[in-house]
């Protein structure tokens, strides 16, 4: 099996926000905490719980954002 971009999730104060999904998203989302939980052999519980620590990676990995933002002067 190929790993996974996630590992195991941090615990960290949150923020709440309001999300609509499209049921597919959300199917898949469900589809992903089944396979981390597997792979870590830590159960996700919530599989919303997914969501900061994607949008994190993604940010992370998204060059333009990176180029953006440095030059923004802007750091995490």
């Amino acid at each position: 099996m190929a790993k996974l971009k996630l590992g195991v999730l941090v615990d960290d104060k949150p923020v709440r926000l309001t999300v609509d999904l499209p049921a597919s998203v959300h199917r898949d989302l469900i589809a992903y905490a089944e396979v981390l939980g597997r792979e870590t052999s830590q159960p996700v519980g919530e599989p919303s719980r997914l969501i900061a620590p994607m949008l994190e990676r993604f940010m992370a990995t998204d060059r333009a954002f990176s180029k953006a933002r440095n030059a923004r002067g802007e750091s995490t």
